[in-house]
Formats: structure tokens, C-alpha cells, sequence
């Protein structure tokens, strides 16, 4: 009896200590070499736009995907195309209405790997007060004590009301919108 209570505590222990080594890491992001941009178009060209703020809470390990998360949020006011008329029009109640809804948010929970260093996940996507899933795939690369994540997602405007009035036509702005991340991140 008492040898099968030792090896009980014993098991016990290896459980415990077991998952304490495989918790997803916690990073910092580093904002100066950190990017989150978009591209749309209008009026059929292209054009690129960076947010200038934004803070994301990264925790990610690919032997821990269930303990992995992101919870991103973005300041929506701090929108630059390099166009200020474009930028004033952005920030509109038509559009992503900073004075109403100063902050975007995404939050992902559930990953999956795809091989290598590639990675999806599935996240929410809450833009002025809409949520909505939308899946993201990335790169992650570990190099001592930093990593960089990098990855897009797809999502369409209209589906979080960016586009009222004149701007739910999509002949001059297109629906979709190609959104992309270059993060440094440090243990």
C-alpha cells in the first residue's frame, strides 16, 4: 500500500512539473520594429495603411498550442495611409468612427500548426462593436530569447459596418481588406 502511494505522489509530480514546462511562453512585443498594416483599394488601386498603435499580449509556444493566446488591441485613431484627406475620411463615423469606437480588439485562442514554422489560428475580431471570427495564418521564429511573428488575415469591411452611407458602395472601396503583421517580440 505504501509503495503505491509514493508512486502516486511520485506521478503526481511529474504530471505537475510536466505541464509547468510545456506553458506557452509570455512575450513582449517590441514596437519599435513591430508593423500592422492593411492594404484595400480605391478606386481600383491599392493602397497600404499602418496603425502606429497598438499593444498585443502574445503568448505562444508550438508544443503548447492550447495554451497559446493573442489579445491584441489597436488604437484605430492612429491610422496613417500617408494621405492625410484619405486618414481624416478613415477615422469618420462612416468608417472605423474613432470617437465612438476608439479601439479595436482581436483575441485568438485556438491554433493549429501547419507544418515548420507555420502556424493558423482562430481568433475575434471586434471593430465598431461588430465581432466576428476571423482566422489568421502566421510564421513564428524563435532565435535567442526573441521570435518573429508574421502572418495576414482576410476579412471584408461591410462585416463590421466600416462603410456607411456613400462608403457601403463597392465600386469606389473595395469589401475586402488583406491585413498584415511583422512582430519582434523578446522573452
Amino acid at each position: 500500500m505504501r509503495k503505491h502511494q509514493q508512486l502516486g505522489y511520485l506521478l503526481a509530480l511529474v504530471l505537475v512539473c510536466g505541464s509547468v514546462a510545456l506553458a506557452a511562453t509570455q512575450w513582449t512585443l517590441q514596437p519599435r520594429e513591430s508593423k500592422l498594416t492593411f492594404v484595400g483599394t480605391q478606386a481600383g488601386a491599392e493602397f497600404e495603411g499602418t496603425f502606429e498603435r497598438f499593444a498585443a499580449d502574445i503568448k505562444f509556444d508550438p508544443q503548447d498550442l492550447a495554451g497559446s493566446r493573442f489579445d491584441v488591441k489597436i488604437d484605430t485613431s492612429s491610422v496613417n495611409t500617408r494621405d492625410s484627406e484619405r486618414d481624416d475620411t478613415l477615422k469618420s463615423e462612416d468608417l472605423f468612427a474613432v470617437k465612438q469606437f476608439a479601439s479595436a480588439h482581436y483575441l485568438a485562442e485556438r491554433f493549429a500548426a501547419k507544418g515548420g514554422n507555420r502556424f493558423t489560428a482562430t481568433g475575434k475580431l471586434t471593430l465598431r462593436n461588430v465581432t466576428r471570427d476571423v482566422p489568421i495564418e502566421f510564421t513564428f521564429e524563435k532565435k535567442d530569447g526573441s521570435a518573429w511573428l508574421k502572418g495576414s488575415a482576410q476579412l471584408k469591411r461591410l462585416d463590421f459596418g466600416v462603410g456607411q452611407g456613400d462608403w457601403k458602395d463597392t465600386s469606389t472601396v473595395a469589401n475586402e481588406v488583406k491585413v498584415n503583421f511583422v512582430l519582434l517580440l523578446k522573452q
